[in-house]
């Protein structure tokens, strides 16, 4: 594989690379590292690339790896971020986006509390919109193998968000 065919291949789904990797590790220098590690993994093997049903599926898999690795470490500290963007139009009252930020923080917490394969499952499937393919692809589990994870996660994230907004009921 040539550095132009690399490029057009592997270059586009770095966004998604690192997104993933943010999710995982929940820091920006960390995420940058891991996914500038799994570039460089895949451009040493940029030769047997073509062998692969799909190169974005094998960059996840080669970051997931990564980030997993980097969890192992004694030198990463967990810290699961409070703040961050959500999208709302120009029309909604503060008072609804501070409602909308305060539900993502909480969703955000408790995402973060899943077991780590429940996590990746639900990131990928609504967060990256990947298919049941892919996600088979990244995990190795059966399509019904994550339909049956995801569909317990989404229940059970119900149920933790249902618990945490029940006060004073």
């Amino acid at each position: 594989m040539n550095v132009k065919t690399f490029k057009s291949n592997v270059f586009p789904v770095q966004a998604k690379l690192y997104r993933f990797a943010k999710t995982m590790l929940h820091d920006d220098e960390e995420a940058e590292d891991a996914v500038q590690e799994a570039l460089l993994k895949l451009w040493l093997n940029r030769n047997n690339l073509t062998s692969y049903k799909s190169i974005e599926a094998l960059a996840m898999v080669v970051t997931k790896n990564l980030c997993l690795d980097k969890l192992k470490s004694s030198y990463h500290k967990k810290v699961i971020p409070l703040t961050g963007t959500t999208t709302t139009t120009d029309n909604t009252t503060p008072y609804r986006k501070t409602e909308m930020a305060n539900t993502a923080g909480i969703l955000r917490e408790l995402i973060g509390q899943l077991p780590e394969q429940q996590r990746l499952i639900i990131h990928l499937r609504d967060v990256e919109e990947y298919s049941y393919e892919e996600i088979e692809q990244v995990t190795g589990l059966s399509i019904n193998n994550i339909r049956v994870t995801l569909s317990r996660v989404r229940r059970s994230l119900r149920e933790m968000y249902t618990r945490v907004n029940a006060y004073g009921s």
